[in-house]
């Protein structure tokens, strides 16, 4: 990878939460940023002016403003160092009462835009020999919760494209990272901005849904974990000798994750 001042960071999402809080981070750090969102308004007031920020509207399932985005980064900074795949929106409710259609813009925006982008972004890391394909998964990649089953499955698609992907790159000189975070102080249950609910109603399911909805809802703004501070443990991690290919962010995730695949362990061998 280049010297640190000279790095280039493209991070869609990054007018809001996790997004901005990397992008804030790595303009402290010295890195040139590329700032993206669908809704770019207000970026500049989180992130300040600077010569080392260039701002692009970007909707991730539209291949134009995917080219065109990609273009002006190189057209400015002339490289791509790292690309923060965080771009996305949770679709949450129950699977039976979710159209065909959520289901799909679900599986678009989160699955395809992702990989349209990195697709886009690919060769340029290629020909310069590295590179850093961030992805911002979830602890509902690992695993689902009530109400989670379509968003789970989002996620859990970005989590096998990541790890596969991460061995064909790797004699490119470019790696691969999932970050996984549990629950953070985001808008990320925010019916007006970003989760969306399903959208037929079933009468078997009204009251588990009311109670779902109310336990989801009810948590905007309570979640214990800090954007900030996941922002400074992406940037040790990229930075360790030996990095992971897995972040787990959250003081709950890592037990989480260790007790599912005890379980599984479990099952396996006593086959």
């Amino acid at each position: 990878m280049t010297q640190a001042n000279d790095q280039v960071w493209f991070i869609t999402g990054a007018n809001k939460g996790l997004g901005a809080a990397i992008a804030k981070e790595a303009l402290d750090k010295g890195y040139k940023v590329v700032a993206t969102a669908r809704k770019t308004e207000g970026i500049e007031k989180i992130l300040g002016h600077s010569p080392d920020l260039l701002i692009a509207s970007l909707d991730i399932t539209s291949e134009e403003q995917v080219q065109s985005s990609v273009n002006a980064c190189l057209e400015q900074f002339g490289r791509i160092d790292v690309l923060v795949n965080n771009a996305g929106h949770a679709q949450l409710g129950y699977f039976e009462e979710m159209s065909e259609g959520l289901i799909r813009q679900q599986m678009e925006t989160n699955v395809f835009g992702t990989m349209k982008l990195t697709r886009d972004v690919l060769p340029t890391m290629r020909k310069q020999g590295s590179g850093w394909i961030i992805v911002i998964s979830s602890a509902s990649g690992i695993r689902s919760v009530e109400g989670g089953s379509v968003y789970s499955a989002s996620k859990f698609a970005l989590e096998g494209w990541t790890e596969g992907m991460s061995i064909e790159l790797k004699p490119f000189g470019i790696q691969c990272m999932l970050v996984e975070p549990g629950p953070f102080r985001t808008d990320f249950l925010n019916e007006k901005t970003s989760v969306m609910f399903s959208d037929i109603a079933i009468d078997d399911y009204k009251q588990q849904r009311e109670a779902m909805h109310y336990k989801f809802v009810s948590g905007d703004q309570k979640q214990p974990g800090d954007p900030a501070k996941l922002a400074k443990a992406l940037m040790t991690a990229l930075n360790d000798s030996n990095p992971p290919l897995r972040l787990l962010a959250g003081k709950r995730e890592g037990a989480a994750a260790l007790g599912k695949l005890l379980l599984v362990s479990f099952f396996v061998s006593s086959i």
